[in-house]
């Protein structure tokens, strides 16, 4: 009774309640809150995992991204029926713990995809041909005379890119090179995919193959148990020194220690990193070195992305609350 009370509208009318986990699009709140009731977590307040865990009490949904979920800060959930997360990764939150409460779990697949491509051919082409480097050294005024070699990059156009990953993100980095720069595309997968690998003459080999062959290595592996620590010493090792590394997948998904090492014993010609093994990052060995470009995981990160994200989280949550099963669930038998 008192959980009723509590979300009574002023006709009387029960209402669910919505917790938002971290900052949403405006327009997207203010929709919630003519539906439901909503509590916004709020890191002014105190700590926030003591507020997940008062405030989910009696919630019946949630939506948010970049927050750690699980037993932790949930044990406290009565009712929740769906965690509506604005974003394609979940490795933030315990799926098994969220299994086995029968708590849905939904995310924003396919909506960022062309953007996330985007910004990886973004850090490519940046790494490939020192544009942070050469910015800062055109702003120091050390321009002072025609460039030399220490100023010279990377070809790119009619190179081979390697792919670590064929999936849509993959694939859509790959089609860039394929038909924007003329590259010869191969690729690494847990299995061969003809489907998108055929129209790119995309050719399937095994790892160390493809580091060996690559001018341009980019990760896009989805994060799962095979894919952790995928990329080590062992891997750089097999890559050739005029190449480029860039990973938009997961910080975890390679030794970083390992790739700062690469770098700094130039074993490769650069890197272009948007993930890390911790974020925020706040100090690195990576800050430090001029072959690396450091993007603070942007992927999606465009105004009209994030918007066709939130509004897709926002029909993942509506559906749950109102008896419907999401487009987009991740656990949707609990298994």
């Amino acid at each position: 009774m008192a959980i009723y009370a509590k979300n009574q509208s002023e006709y009387g009318c029960y209402m669910k309640k919505v917790v938002v986990f971290s900052q949403l699009d405006s327009d997207v709140l203010q929709r919630l809150q003519a539906q439901y009731q909503v509590e916004v977590i709020n890191p002014k307040l105190g700590d926030i995992n003591e507020q997940i865990r008062e405030q989910v009490k009696d919630a019946d949904g949630m939506i948010g991204a970049g927050r750690l979920l699980n037993k932790n800060n949930l044990f406290t959930a009565q009712q929740l029926k769906i965690i509506s997360s604005v974003s394609v990764g979940y490795d933030n939150y315990d799926l098994a713990y969220l299994n086995q409460k029968k708590i849905w779990l939904s995310n924003t697949p396919h909506v960022l995809t062309e953007t996330t491509a985007d910004l990886a051919f973004t850090l490519l082409m940046s790494a490939a041909r020192k544009v942070p480097s050469l910015n800062q050294w055109t702003k120091r005024g050390q321009w002072k005379h025609t460039v030399a070699e220490a100023q010279f990059g990377r070809d790119i156009f009619g190179k081979t890119l390697g792919i670590v990953g064929l999936g849509n993100i993959g694939a859509a980095i790959a089609r860039r090179g394929f038909y924007g720069f003329n590259m010869n595309i191969l690729y690494h997968n847990r299995r061969e995919k003809l489907e998108l690998a055929q129209p790119l003459n995309a050719r399937y080999c095994g790892l160390d193959e493809l580091l060996r062959q690559s001018d341009f290595v980019v990760v896009a592996v989805d994060l799962n148990p095979e894919s952790k620590a995928l990329i080590g010493q062992h891997e750089f090792d097999q890559m050739q020194p005029h190449a480029v590394f860039v990973n938009i997948a997961r910080g975890s998904v390679i030794d970083e220690q390992a790739l700062i090492e690469t770098l700094k014993a130039g074993k490769i010609f650069a890197a272009g990193l948007d993930v890390y093994a911790k974020e925020p990052l706040q100090e690195s060995e990576l800050f430090n070195l001029e072959n690396v470009v450091t993007l603070p995981h942007v992927g999606s990160a465009t105004a009209e992305t994030r918007k066709k994200m939130v509004e897709l989280a926002y029909r993942n949550l509506v559906d749950a609350l109102e008896g419907r099963t999401p487009p987009y669930v991740v656990n949707a038998s609990f298994s």
